[in-house]
């Protein structure tokens, strides 16, 4: 697949630092907060802390897991580890297995696919039917990735936390089970529908892809600066967090 990804990228500009250990930096930071506020969340007792809190703290717990998948994705992009491609693909496989027991070769060979045939009837996250709703679109997203062995992981996860950790319902459902759904979504519309829709006036790139600039910290907030998406297909080798960095705009 490396191999793929040098065929259909183009010269990675200069911000790349593949000689430095920043992506497994901030790879291990996202999963490690990821994990603490997990913890934290399903501990707390919410008949003693204000309901205000909810809405924010399940907010929080989606970005984070939107996080976890887009580590896995940038490790499908051997951006992560680039210096020990084995290491790269176990944290790209193990923030998969925490996001939701997604199966890490499956998906990365789709994404390249993704890559190779962008927005056409061969690209396995593209909605080909023009008149279809997002919400169809979504479905077809989520069905195409997770079937059975997803649904008996997290199953038994469910119930293992809920009667052997003695972890509240309430607390699981709302910290655990509702972000990662809210986190497809926001992967969904943010990373793909957004920026692979056929603009009126047709695509305006061999990439067929779309950027969408926001302010720096909206972009990070919105999908981890996903929106620079056109600089994404042309420069598949930089990870996320640099993609801010490059000046593509038409």
């Amino acid at each position: 697949m490396a191999g793929d990804q040098r065929q259909f990228a183009r010269s990675t500009p200069s911000v790349t630092t593949t000689d430095k250990p920043y992506g497994l930096v901030i790879a291990s930071l996202i999963m490690a907060v990821w994990a603490i506020s997990l913890v934290l969340l399903l501990r707390v007792d919410w008949h003693t802390q204000p309901v205000v809190w909810i809405i924010p703290a399940v907010l929080w717990q989606t970005f984070l897991y939107t996080g976890l998948f887009i580590t896995a994705h940038d490790a499908m992009h051997d951006c992560v580890a680039p210096q020990c491609l084995q290491l790269n693909h176990i944290i790209g496989r193990l923030a998969l297995l925490l996001y939701g027991y997604l199966p890490y070769h499956k998906l990365r060979t789709a994404h390249w696919q993704h890559h190779q045939n962008p927005a056409s009837d061969r690209d396995p996250d593209f909605h080909h039917d023009k008149k279809a709703h997002r919400l169809l679109w979504y479905v077809r997203f989520m069905t195409r990735y997770w079937g059975w062995r997803q649904c008996l992981g997290i199953t038994a996860t469910y119930h293992l936390m809920h009667q052997v950790l003695q972890v509240a319902e309430p607390n699981l459902v709302l910290f655990w089970a509702v972000p990662s759904l809210l986190s497809s979504w926001q992967l969904f519309y943010f990373g793909t529908f957004l920026v692979h829709r056929e603009p009126a006036n047709g695509y305006q790139n061999i990439f067929r892809a779309n950027s969408t600039y926001r302010p720096y910290v909206w972009s990070f907030v919105t999908c981890y600066h996903f929106g620079y998406h056109a600089e994404h297909h042309e420069y598949p080798d930089v990870p996320w967090w640099q993609l801010p960095t490059i000046t593509n705009r038409t």
